[in-house]
């Protein structure tokens, strides 16, 4: 049996390192009520805590949970507002703070920092003839670089990764296991692509002529800019006659497709199962959450946001939030759907009306 005891949950693997309340307290610049010898070695949620984890309290929703862990030993250190400073709760220490969530973050890496960049090739690793290999770069087990690539230094490659000629990867990026990159494929630096991503596959273009569907060759590249974040499975085509562009800190979730000569700005937050058609323009800052989809040729405006499950068939105006199926303005999407809603008693009164009605009677 699994042991889910605040001492026997498993905490992720990466190896904790464990921090007293007052290092803790140090670091994210809060003020420090307890005992600052309190040791934590991992982070919980506050529903379950323990007295060795690390927890926070950011609003009075969750008082009644922190509270609760009184019957079970309470909890190790607990990062609070100041206005909630004084919940009651068992702690070790409290350390107060105006954002417990940013504070959350900075701890994070401290408490789980990341495995050691070790530099080297393994041996099963194969390279192409005119492949360059920058500095201090960690290339793991069974990767394939094609000839003429070039991989930046300190980027790290793990198992499997497959990088196709004439690729280009930036520095201080990390390919995660599985992930291919088609030739044609340009990665900016400080890129991370989580495991089974595919990135410059060909899109999904076709002619009808001669009785089959004739293939278009796409030419184009797929160029992803610095700092972006791509998720596991997401694949990203390449373009056509034009580039594919993923603009610089965008960050994509798992099981994202974007088409060919697709154009996605900067700062951008793609979430999971989204799906972009060829040729959409996705400008700065937009939001497009799990499951939309867009079709293709159209404009995300800056800052737009498109709500989950919704679908796009026309241009979206710069920082609006829409919604539903067909996309619409979201007061509107909800008032359509609220008046969806009440169509089945509408019907029902309109048929008792009816049956009221003398049967003999016309209509």
């Amino acid at each position: 049996m699994l042991d889910d005891s605040p001492a026997g949950r498993s905490t992720g693997g990466e190896g904790e390192h464990p921090l007293t309340a007052a290092a803790i307290a140090d670091a994210v610049g809060g003020a420090l009520v307890g005992d600052g010898t309190t040791l934590v070695v991992a982070v919980a949620p506050l529903d379950r805590a323990g007295p060795q984890h690390l927890t926070f309290l950011a609003s009075s929703r969750y008082a009644p949970e922190f509270a609760a862990r009184e019957s079970a030993g309470g909890v190790g250190v607990v990062l609070v507002t100041p206005e909630l400073a004084a919940s009651p709760g068992r702690a070790g220490a409290r350390i107060l703070v105006a954002r417990p969530h940013d504070a959350m973050m900075t701890v994070l890496s401290r408490l789980y920092p990341a495995p050691a960049h070790v530099p080297g090739i393994h041996p099963t690793a194969v390279l192409g003839r005119g492949a360059t290999i920058g500095d201090g770069v960690a290339i793991g087990a069974y990767v394939v670089i094609g000839e003429g690539a070039r991989v930046g230094a300190g980027s790290r490659l793990d198992a499997h990764v497959v990088v196709g000629p004439g690729v280009t990867v930036g520095e201080h990026c990390h390919l995660h296991p599985g992930v291919t990159l088609y030739s044609g494929t340009v990665v900016g630096s400080r890129v991370r692509v989580h495991a089974g991503a595919r990135l410059g596959c060909d899109g999904f273009g076709y002619v009808f002529r001669d009785g089959i569907h004739d293939k278009i060759p796409h030419v184009g590249r797929c160029v992803i800019e610095s700092d972006v974040e791509i998720g596991a499975n997401t694949t990203i085509d390449r373009g056509s006659i034009d580039d594919t562009v993923i603009g610089a800190g965008t960050k994509l979730d798992n099981l994202v497709q974007v088409g060919h000569n697709v154009r996605v700005g900067r700062l951008c937050l793609i979430m999971s199962q989204v799906g972009i058609s060829g040729s959409v323009r996705v400008d700065d800052g937009a939001i497009l959450a799990g499951q939309a989809g867009i079709s293709g040729h159209h404009t995300i405006g800056k800052g737009a946001r498109i709500a989950a499950q919704a679908g796009v068939f026309g241009d979206i105006p710069a920082g609006e939030t829409w919604s539903g199926y067909p996309a619409r303005p979201h007061r509107e999407a909800l008032r359509a759907q609220a008046a969806m809603f009440r169509l089945p008693a509408l019907m029902r009164a309109l048929e008792r009306l009816l049956g009221a009605k003398d049967p003999g009677s016309p209509g």
